[in-house]
């Protein structure tokens, strides 16, 4: 077991790797062994906030294609992101690992507003923090949330977790002879329309330099892997 090589990060989860094997909602299998996973990285001391997606209960660009305002669909999706955040909080306590949700949205009631100096505060004590409602704004998706709070926490990285070990040439699935990038600038990205982030959320990445690493959370360890810095996946900075 190596030394973690990144002390604060920032994990972006999408709702739909909470899934599992269920066509739709949560599957508390996943949500109890990202818990585990998770707790192994505070108790080696490592500093871990999260940005969860909400596309496995309620997607708000879907709908609004489909004739819904956007407005009032992107405001339903912030709501299911706190949803999955409230289970991960729920999962990471089962495991004996202190957790806080902090909202974009106010909903006191439930989870704490995001104040940023509480936030990093939280991370100090050894707690993982879970943002939730995206930027609290109508438009921008959690992809770009979670390129902000990294900044915003003075991550070292920010990990985007998937279901592929990386950023590839062209759709895996698809194309046999599609081959993984190790190395990515944040340009080569946004030259070569590369499915890595939304390009609001890799410009602000490059304009305030935070590395991405893009790898499979599918994968058992894969997320314990990141952290340690292995070659799992694809690394997205400056050239």
């Amino acid at each position: 077991m190596n030394d973690p090589r990144y002390r604060r990060v920032l994990i972006k989860l999408s709702g739909e790797s909470l899934l599992g094997n269920e066509a739709y909602g949560i599957d508390p299998k996943v949500t109890s062994r990202l818990a585990r996973e998770l707790g192994e990285l505070v108790a080696r001391g490592v500093q871990v906030a999260l940005v969860i997606g909400g596309g496995n209960i309620f997607r708000g660009a879907g709908l609004a294609a489909a004739g819904m305002d956007r407005v009032t669909g992107d405001h339903m999706g912030m709501l299911a992101t706190v949803m999955n955040a409230l289970a991960l909080q729920d999962a990471l306590e089962r495991a004996g690992v202190f957790s806080r949700v902090m909202s974009a949205i106010k909903i006191n009631q439930v989870c704490e507003d995001y104040i940023r100096r509480r936030a990093i505060r939280h991370l100090e004590k050894g707690r993982v923090v879970i943002f939730a409602a995206g930027t609290g704004n109508p438009f921008f998706t959690t992809d770009s949330a979670a390129s902000l709070r990294a900044v915003e926490i003075n991550a070292d990285i920010m990990l985007k977790a998937t279901k592929v070990d990386g950023v590839y040439s062209a759709d895996p699935v698809k194309d046999p002879a599609a081959v993984r990038y190790r190395r990515l600038t944040y340009d080569e990205v946004i030259e070569r329309k590369l499915n890595v982030m939304d390009a609001t959320a890799i410009v602000m990445c490059r304009d305030q330099n935070m590395p991405i690493m893009v790898f499979d959370i599918t994968r058992e360890g894969g997320l314990v892997g990141a952290v340690e810095g292995r070659d799992i996946g694809t690394v997205v900075e400056r050239g």
